[in-house]
């Protein structure tokens, strides 16, 4: 089938007057189902529209925009995979050097807030275009939101933007629909009921219905507790079974979530992921170095979306939803049959995976009728009595996978979902995965050991990991391997006091493990722990949180995370005498860094005081 068209040669070749869609995508082209933007293309494509390629445009001018001229139906728009936002910034707000999803890595290829620009010079070119705004930037700030790099909040994007309709969540479904709509001649003004959308609408022409209503943009703007309530509603509602619209007013206009949209059954899934994807970058990029973002993805599969472990911090509950979906065995083995069939593979297949890897199935079988439980998680702070714990199909597409022609491993990398895993009473599953599928090194996320931080991201208590530490060494040591658990950890999380942060490095040199790498918490859009972070209280209790806002003190709780590096010893000794833990302070068995003992020295300067004393009035000879 080849890549879409990107330039309007193609599109003179191909015999078309026009494509029916332009996307726009802050990402260089890349043909694959890990980039949301090549999905949407390809399901158009299926549907029998035609669609053409706008990477990277240059948003310096508006030639770029109108390199194919006015389409048929519309302009789709998205920042790419990743909050461009994000793409650019380090959780210290300075400038990252490399950008993944560009050519060569090269930064300075999108905008700040790729969609806010994108879309506003599309409407300043073609006034009345519909334009419809889509993927995790306009997904995860389509309400009223906290921006960590503006410091304040800001309107939804589809207000902020001009955009006509926004699609959150998995778009593809929303998408056909509305596509099917625009080209049966509908108005966008009037494409208003489609779940899985926003749209807006003036105030003075919203008609009342039952609905849930925020606090308005400019009433969070004046309260911190407004906001997290607002946030709480917004979270409550992301259910397709129970969720309801919720609005919010924004000065004139009034925002309307729809429900959210269905996810996708299993053989909805299966098609979307038989397209024909090129499975690489365009060509284009080739002399440029190719596109970074491709080189972990290109031979790894997704066999499932949703999260029902919903971590605090992460944005897949408020984007992807907590409902479970997967592929069926037939559509991973077929996938990886092609993978096997590229011409640079080298026999490895670097991911089974998705949101979570351990995950096929629905957490219960309520939520079938009822929708998940509102206000509770499924595994934190334990896990649910109704919880459906079954790693046999996810063990069966393994195996079947590593007994394939030319495959010499299948790892496991986009991670475990270990508390989930330590309640399976079967330990076959957990005993191939240390046989077969670590490559050297298993990722898996406690992000911290203190209680009180654990409940605020809403992760279980660290008894829990170390149940599974040891049941993992035990059987690494079995089988005569030497492969080591990789923790993720998280510094400066809502919740988490300098106090914490030490018992946290107590943790680690207890259980000998030295992080090569420490995460800030990042408050990113669309999260519960962003809301922490700006409001200062938890928006299912209400009760303020501690949150660690200077630079210096997240530079005190992640210097003790890697309280083994020597050029961390002064960060140390300060966050040690701050808190009053100066026993910590010496060569003592629990000691986290070397130093003078405090109690000797303070010894020494009163023998110094005394010398002084006694020596006064002496002559020197």
């Amino acid at each position: 089938m080849g890549f879409l068209p990107i330039s309007n040669d193609e599109i003179v070749r191909l015999g078309w007057d026009a494509p029916d869609f332009i996307l726009v995508t802050g990402d260089a082209y890349v043909d694959h189902p890990s980039f949301g933007i090549s999905i949407i293309s390809r399901v158009l494509e299926a549907k029998g529209f035609k669609v053409a390629i706008l990477s990277q445009p240059d948003w310096k001018s508006d030639r770029d925009f109108k390199r194919f001229g006015r389409p048929k139906l519309g302009f789709m728009v998205t920042s790419g995979n990743i909050d461009s936002m994000v793409a650019h910034y380090t959780v210290a707000k300075r400038k990252r050097n490399k950008d993944a999803y560009s050519p060569g890595g090269l930064m300075g290829k999108r905008p700040d807030r790729a969609v806010i620009v994108y879309t506003k010079i599309i409407k300043k070119i073609y006034p009345d275009i519909p334009i419809i705004i889509g993927g995790l930037e306009a997904s995860l700030r389509r309400f009223a939101h906290y921006d960590y790099w503006d410091d304040k909040i800001r309107p939804s994007i589809l207000i902020d933007s001009g955009a006509d309709i926004l699609t959150y969540g998995m778009g593809e479904n929303q998408t056909i629909q509305i596509a099917n709509r625009l080209k049966n001649g509908e108005n966008i003004a009037d494409i208003n009921d489609i779940r899985g959308t926003c749209y807006a609408i003036n105030v003075k022409d919203y008609i009342p219905m039952p609905v849930v209503e925020c606090a308005s943009f400019d009433d969070i703007k004046k309260s911190k507790k407004e906001y997290a309530i607002s946030c709480r509603k917004q979270y409550e509602e992301q259910d397709a079974v129970r969720g309801r619209v919720i609005i919010q007013k924004h000065g004139e206009k009034m925002l309307v979530q729809n429900p959210p949209m269905p996810p996708l059954t299993q053989e909805e899934l299966d098609w979307v992921y038989s397209l024909p994807y090129e499975k690489n970058y365009h060509p284009i990029y080739e002399k440029q170095g190719g596109v970074p973002g491709i080189e972990e993805v290109k031979f790894s599969i997704t066999h499932n979306r949703g999260c029902f472990g919903a971590c605090n911090f992460c944005s897949i509950a408020f984007h992807q939803g907590r409902v479970i979906t997967s592929r069926s065995k037939e559509s991973v083995i077929e996938e990886a049959k092609k993978i096997t069939s590229m011409k640079d593979f080298k026999g490895y297949i670097n991911d089974v995976g998705g949101p979570t890897a351990n995950f096929r199935n629905p957490s219960c079988k309520k939520q079938e009728f009822a929708g998940m439980c509102k206000n509770k998680k499924c595994l934190a702070p334990t896990p649910c009595k109704m919880l459906n714990v079954d790693h046999s199909e996810y063990l069966s597409i393994l195996r079947e996978m590593r007994a394939l022609k030319k495959v010499k491993k299948v790892f496991i990398r986009s991670g475990i979902r270990f508390d989930y895993l330590i309640e399976d009473k079967d330990d076959t599953f957990f005993k191939e995965l240390v046989e077969h599928h670590v490559s050297g090194q298993l990722k898996v996320a406690p992000e911290h050991c203190s209680h009180n931080v654990l409940m605020a991201m809403g992760k279980p208590d660290i008894e829990c990991y170390k149940k599974f530490s040891d049941k993992f060494y035990k059987i690494t040591k079995k089988l005569g391997k030497e492969q080591y658990l990789v923790p993720y950890l998280m510094s400066s999380h809502p919740g988490s006091t300098l106090n914490d942060a030490i018992n946290l490095a107590l943790f680690l040199k207890k259980e000998k493990i030295h992080p090569e790498q420490v995460q800030d918490f990042y408050p990113t859009p669309g999260t519960i722990s962003t809301c922490m972070f700006y409001t200062g209280l938890d928006p299912y209790t209400m009760n303020e949180i501690y949150v660690a806002k200077s630079s210096h003190e997240k530079a005190l709780q992640r210097a003790l995370l890697q309280y083994y590096n020597p050029k961390n010893k002064e960060l140390i000794l300060e966050a040690l005498k701050k808190t009053g833990r100066t026993n910590l302070i010496g060569n003592g068995k629990n000691c986290l860094v070397q130093g003078i003992n405090l109690q000797s020295n303070k010894s020494e300067k009163i023998k110094k005081n005394r010398r002084f004393k006694n020596n006064r009035g002496k002559k020197k000879i």
